[in-house]
């Protein structure tokens, strides 16, 4: 009798614990899918300021001819933009992805707010509805990608919180669940922490 309720007892104990692995997996898969869906969010914004890109430096192509070098410069920073986006969307919270997609966003916010600087020169060039239209779309846009990058930096904080806690540690460390990297933009650029400043 006593060897049954050992038994049982013992049975009882792996239960509970595949159990609360079991749990803890789960969790972990949740907060790891949390933060894509976050990432996708980002993807979403980035993705309609890149369209509005091209729009708008056709519009300022008339007026700007002698300024050639300012526009194939947005058009130059768009691409690599675009680039840093599809590395980053293949891995999501990877740091080598976030780096990339960091510096290439970076390097678009500072030709963009060239290109808004030299537009300021040209009066006409200001008073063009389009021109008006597609900035104030384009502060839009910068606000919407600013909150999806604060809930995307949120779902990772939660993620690797969650995978380096134990015990969810030890569940992490068997199942490979890395650590996630924030989509931080380099602190030693104060043109890159900026987005392009609309004065229309």
């Amino acid at each position: 009798m006593s060897s049954l309720l050992i038994l049982l007892v013992f049975v009882g104990v792996i239960v509970v614990a595949i159990g609360w692995g079991v749990g803890i997996y789960n969790g972990l898969v949740t907060a790891r899918n949390a933060f894509r869906n976050a990432f996708a969010q980002i993807d979403v914004q980035l993705q309609r300021r890149f369209d509005l890109i091209p729009n708008l430096v056709e519009t300022a192509k008339g007026y700007l001819k002698h300024e050639r070098e300012t526009l194939e410069a947005v058009i130059a920073a768009r691409g690599a933009a675009v680039s840093g986006l599809a590395a980053a969307k293949a891995s999501p919270g990877d740091p080598a992805a976030m780096a990339e997609l960091a510096q290439s966003q970076g390097m678009l916010n500072g030709a963009l707010g060239r290109l808004l600087a030299v537009a300021e020169a040209y009066p006409d060039l200001k008073a063009n509805q389009n021109m008006m239209q597609l900035t104030e779309e384009l502060t839009s846009t910068e606000n919407r990608v600013a909150f999806a990058r604060q809930a995307f930096n949120d779902s990772v904080m939660a993620y690797n919180n969650k995978r380096e806690v134990f015990p969810s540690s030890i569940v992490a460390g068997m199942f490979n669940f890395d650590a996630a990297a924030l989509l931080e933009i380099p602190a030693d650029r104060a043109e890159v922490r900026e987005a392009p400043k609309v004065q229309f």
